[in-house]
């Protein structure tokens, strides 16, 4: 873990360097947000959190407890020769855990644009693929809800680029337009591990983002004791195993101030087969896309999907996991004076293509969230959320005793008794209130 940490901060403290050397002044910002909230968490039967290790699918478990949602710090040093230097950090505390980290840390070059609207950018260390349209507000927070989409939250999770980005953006203004385009592209290592979470726990709902270093705890299933032993008990989602690039693709088109699409393309490009002290390659790529469309006064609209695959397979390439995907959401908001409310809505699914024994990864599901928020002064909102999910999970059949089960549950999952039965179709629900505070 330190030695990524290093060569992380090794590339930045270069081109930083290289930013000063050619320029003397420099201006710097310091900006955050600290978020309290009360929440409270039921279902039709008890269940925790995903992250530590049920199958809840919000961050927060069965109960009510007061937490420290987010911590979030941004430091910004600018340049005057276009060169910036940003990091991020996050702090969580709930009954949980209480963890502070650094989620991003990055140098950015942004340049001027010529005559004809052409302008580039890059940037070079640790930062989010170029994906969401949801989290877009300080240290990678979303204004709009207090929990994160199903995509979103996955991406919080599981996905951090660490290499180099290229864009080019052509500004219509230039040539009397109202349309802009952009299209960046991202050359990455550290997510030969994304897929693992996801395949284990399903999609979920919140707003934990992982720490670079931080590894996840896996979920308990069968296949664990079988042909999964080897896997480690938690995964480390920002690993280096198989000295390959990754590569995201995103495209933009932006129509005055109204109307924003953009498509992409995700792939790990992980080699099959690899596994070092219980961390395994998982071969992940993905379709992505969204719009944002403010249709009417006060009134926007924002989209986004995902559908890919991913694949992890034995070091004698047998495949272990064979795991297609697929998650929608559509959220419209209307904002007046000191007001804003949102409802979104989304379905999620995985379709398990493999047969291996004890471990069935399907999964079907609907989510809801209405929040509203109201803004106290300039720096402070007050903000609600309920949010509903209904998902149908065959491995929640895998938490009764082994004993219990029939061959078939062994197999697929299935409930082979009344408990699993009852565990396997669950609705959740979430209610919480949060002041949050910009600085």
């Amino acid at each position: 873990m330190l030695k990524r940490i290093v060569g992380v901060f090794a590339v930045i403290l270069v081109t930083s360097n290289f930013a000063i050397v050619n320029s003397y002044a420099a201006e710097s910002s310091f900006k955050g947000i600290v978020d309290v909230r009360a929440v409270s968490v039921s279902g039709e039967k008890a269940n925790q959190s995903y992250l530590v290790g049920d199958y809840g699918k919000f961050r927060y478990g069965e109960g009510s407890q007061l937490a420290l949602d987010q911590l979030g710090l941004q430091y910004h040093l600018n340049w005057q020769n276009n060169w910036s230097l940003n990091v991020i950090a996050n702090g969580f505390v709930d009954d949980y855990d209480t963890t502070f980290g650094v989620t991003e840390a990055y140098a950015q070059y942004k340049g001027l644009p010529n005559s004809a609207g052409w302008r580039m950018q890059a940037k070079v260390g640790l930062y989010y693929p170029h994906i969401s349209l949801e989290n877009v507000a300080t240290a990678w927070s979303t204004p709009y809800t207090l929990t994160s989409s199903a995509i979103n939250n996955w991406l919080g999770e599981e996905f951090r680029s660490t290499g180099i980005n290229f864009k080019i953006e052509k500004l219509g203004r230039f040539s009397g337009s109202n349309q802009n385009f952009s299209f960046d592209i991202d050359l990455f290592r550290n997510n030969d591990t994304a897929g693992a979470m996801l395949t284990w726990h399903g999609w979920t709902v919140g707003s934990r983002q992982t720490l670079f270093g931080e590894t996840l705890v896996l979920q308990d299933f069968p296949a664990r004791d079988g042909m999964l032993a080897a896997q480690a008990g938690n995964s480390d989602p920002f690993l280096e195993l198989d000295n390959r690039w990754g590569l995201n693709t995103n495209a933009q088109w932006h129509y005055g101030k109204d109307l924003k699409v953009s498509m992409g393309y995700y792939n790990n490009f992980a080699e099959r087969g690899i596994v070092v002290n219980g961390q395994y390659t998982w071969t992940t790529s993905f379709l992505h896309g969204g719009v944002k469309y403010k249709f009417a006064d006060g009134w926007e609209l924002i989209g986004q999907f995902m559908q890919g695959n991913t694949l992890m397979t034995s070091p004698t390439l047998i495949k272990v996991v064979d795991n297609d995907f697929d998650s929608q959401f559509v959220m419209v908001r209307h904002f007046w004076n000191d007001h804003h409310l949102a409802l979104r809505l989304e379905r999620f699914a995985v379709d398990d293509l493999d047969q291996t024994v004890g471990d069935n990864n399907d999964e079907t599901g609907s989510a809801l969230a209405l929040a509203y928020r109201y803004r106290l002064n300039r720096q402070t909102f007050i903000v609600a959320e309920y949010t509903m999910v209904s998902s149908d999970r065959p491995s929640r059949g895998y938490l009764s005793d082994a004993d219990s089960y029939e061959p078939m549950t062994m197999q697929t999952g299935y409930y082979g008794n009344d408990y699993q039965k009852s565990i396997v179709d669950l609705t959740e629900h979430q209610y919480q209130i949060a002041v949050r505070y910009y600085f």
